[in-house]
């Protein structure tokens, strides 16, 4: 079967101006990736990663080249356009998870749904949806601190899947987790991707990027390697 272009990079280039200094964070990016593809999306501190992941994530846009996502030429778009694609196509999962505090786990990932103008009944009903597919249908409603890290997180990945997005990307996704909850929450993505939905995780972690079937590796703002991980590391996530 011929893979479906998702995301096509054509050139890509970020300057940043601190004071007189120009800071090129993405140099000259080239890269295409599919659907269904689990990426892993690695580099040091000062790659241009962040960088990458805040235009993929339509949440910055390049200084030159172009990003089509889905069909759509997104690096030319405006502020309020960025938005409705950002919604649209894009699930996004963060490192500090954030989850409104005084929300229970069913409103939080329910959010979403109302910037779309989905009706208070399906919201609730797409909610409790994902909710049961990370495990957590007996959690919906208590509050974040009621709540362990990795349950937290687990809210966090049912928001980003409750729009059902052309793209999850997830950012330092296991960051604040404990090593066995890490692995869990690795679990979960794996599942995800194996449903069938794209999956890129941004990463400094080599034991993160592993569990990916791509790996991309960006230094000093240009594509270092491109690579696939033949052995993907599998997790069992049990959790039902």
């Amino acid at each position: 079967m011929e893979k479906q272009e998702l995301i096509r990079l054509d050139k890509l280039t970020k300057h940043y101006y601190v004071g007189a200094e120009v800071v090129r964070a993405l140099q000259q990016v080239s890269i295409s990736m599919y659907k269904n593809e689990y990426i892993a999306l690695m580099g040091p501190s000062g790659s241009g990663k962040s960088t990458l992941m805040n235009i993929l994530g339509c949440l910055d846009s390049p200084t030159s080249g172009n990003y089509i996502l889905n069909g759509n030429l997104v690096s030319k778009l405006v502020d309020n356009q960025l938005a409705e694609i950002r919604n649209k196509e894009i699930g996004f999962v963060f490192q500090t998870f954030n989850l409104l505090p005084r929300s229970t786990a069913l409103d939080n990932v329910a959010l979403p749904l109302i910037y779309a103008g989905i009706s208070k009944a399906e919201r609730e009903k797409r909610a409790l949806t994902v909710l049961d597919q990370v495990g957590l249908s007996d959690r919906v409603h208590h509050k974040p601190n009621e709540l362990s890290g990795g349950q937290r997180q687990r809210v966090a990945v049912a928001r980003a899947l409750v729009n059902n997005p052309s793209i999850i990307l997830a950012d330092e996704p296991t960051g604040n987790l404990d090593s066995k909850t890490s692995v869990e929450i690795m679990g979960l993505f794996q599942e995800i991707h194996e449903a069938g939905n794209t999956v890129i995780v941004v990463t400094h972690e080599e034991s993160i990027a592993m569990h990916a079937r791509r790996v991309i590796k960006l230094w000093d703002g240009e594509v270092e390697s491109d690579t696939i991980n033949p052995n993907p590391q599998k997790v069992m996530a049990n959790l039902k």
